[in-house]
């Protein structure tokens, strides 16, 4: 049975929380938060943009711990799930992993790729996991399109182009704060970078033009170079969308033997064939909101008993998306392509 103690209760934590209650081999016996009202299970405040609302939870059996301190001090805690604001992963993680826990850490790992770079060299040397909580790759849809992707059964992939654009949240202030979250270029489109480089490598460079305010690149259309073999990559992210279409995800895949189209919303996933056919594929999971995140949190809880860090969830992987994040807000802030070592 692995043990979860989770760091921050506010609208991650009550998701990853939810999600824990559908887990196999593991249960949640810890939270750590600041706030009193939370700790006594008074989760009615907590918001987002998808998934129930807050509630009143029965935590009777969970220790409620109010300093990082001494969750860490727990023996009865294997694992640390850092749910905490994005400025404080880095410092949150670290402690983790001295304090000998294995880390599962909410995206982004870091603000900083030099935080990310010690974060993994920390997991390194204390013999413990560091995985980070990537959920898009257990979407249905995007599970599809990784599996179809990596596993070459469409042949090889010649381009794609991506699509997560949000109106402003009224839910969240930080999410335009680089200082906080690194602003939409990191906060959201993180999710882009890390699935990119999932199924199509690292580029060689990035070519980005955007939009800034307040010092943050607000929304990007990006092209991922990758040299003369492709694939031709792009992808557009960013908070500039009006309160009528809140959120929308999606994409288009071409593969030799297939086309991939999907947006949230308004068009399911089709399978597009040489023969003409437009399939509509069978997709594993869905539900409820938190279902992905069952899927995911299950992957290390899985993993630590093995010893085995999980390629959707490695530390290197979650460090490389943000250092596209990074490279892409450079060539949006000076016009040129921008190297990506």
């Amino acid at each position: 049975m692995i043990r979860i103690g989770i760091v921050g209760i506010g609208f991650m934590g009550m998701i990853h929380y939810l999600a824990a209650q559908k887990l196999k081999g593991a249960k949640v016996t810890a939270i750590c938060s600041r706030d009193a009202k939370k700790r006594a299970g008074d989760w009615r405040g907590i918001r987002g943009n998808f998934g129930p609302p807050g509630t009143q939870m029965k935590l009777s059996r969970v220790k409620k711990y109010e300093e990082l301190d001494e969750l860490l001090a727990d023996p009865d805690i294997d694992m640390v799930d850092v749910c905490n604001p994005t400025q404080q992963h880095a410092a949150t993680a670290l402690a983790a992993l001295k304090a000998g826990k294995h880390v599962l850490v909410e995206k982004a790992i870091a603000l900083d790729t030099k935080q990310a770079d010690a974060m993994v060299k920390t997991a390194q040397h204390a013999g413990k996991l560091l995985m980070v909580a990537h959920v898009l790759p257990f979407f249905p849809e995007f599970a599809f399109a990784a599996e179809a992707v990596r596993g070459g059964k469409y042949g090889k992939l010649l381009g794609a182009h991506f699509t997560r654009v949000i109106s402003r949240p009224d839910w969240s202030s930080d999410i335009a704060d680089p200082a906080k979250t690194g602003g939409p270029a990191v906060d959201l489109h993180i999710h882009d970078t890390h699935f990119i480089g999932l199924i199509c490598g690292v580029p060689e460079k990035v070519f980005s033009s955007g939009v800034q305010e307040n010092g943050a690149v607000q929304y990007l259309t990006t092209q991922y170079l990758y040299g003369p073999g492709g694939p031709a990559v792009s992808c557009s992210s960013g908070a500039v969308a009006q309160k009528g279409r809140e959120f929308v995800h999606g994409y288009e895949i071409y593969l030799e033997r297939a086309t991939l189209v999907y947006e949230s919303g308004t068009k399911p996933l089709a399978l597009l064939t040489a023969d003409g056919k437009v399939k509509h594929a069978k997709l594993k999971g869905g539900g409820e909101a938190t279902t992905a995140f069952s899927a995911e949190i299950q992957i290390p809880v899985d993993g630590i008993p093995a010893g085995r860090e999980p390629d959707l969830l490695s530390g290197q992987l979650a460090r490389g998306a943000l250092v596209l994040c990074h490279k892409e807000c450079q060539s949006v802030r000076t016009g040129k392509a921008v190297a990506v070592s």
